[in-house]
């Protein structure tokens, strides 16, 4: 499920890259073409998709996972320090 996800974020740049790949063949072909206005058409279509995808993604935000949590009084099995036998007797006296 992760592949899946990284492609779906990824979509806005695509579509952008996509329009920007048409705006610049129209470019590239010239004003004499007479296609060039669809190219262009196109292009800026395909940017507005892109940037419209972005805005959707941004506002919807990041899927988190409400799995484990763990209370602040949590205390980890590797930050405990042992207390020596030294201290233990020193505290009996």
């Amino acid at each position: 499920m992760k592949l899946v996800s990284d492609i779906f974020e990824r979509l806005p740049q695509v579509w952008v890259l996509l329009g920007l790949l048409f705006i610049a063949a129209g470019l590239y072909l010239g004003f004499d073409y007479s296609l060039v206005w669809i190219y262009f058409g196109i292009g800026l279509v395909c940017l507005l998709y892109g940037a419209l995808l972005f805005f959707f993604l941004q506002r919807e935000g990041r899927p988190t996972s409400k799995g484990r949590t763990l209370s602040r009084d949590f205390i980890s099995i590797g930050s405990a320090v042992p207390m020596s036998t030294q201290d233990k007797d020193a505290g009996d006296s």
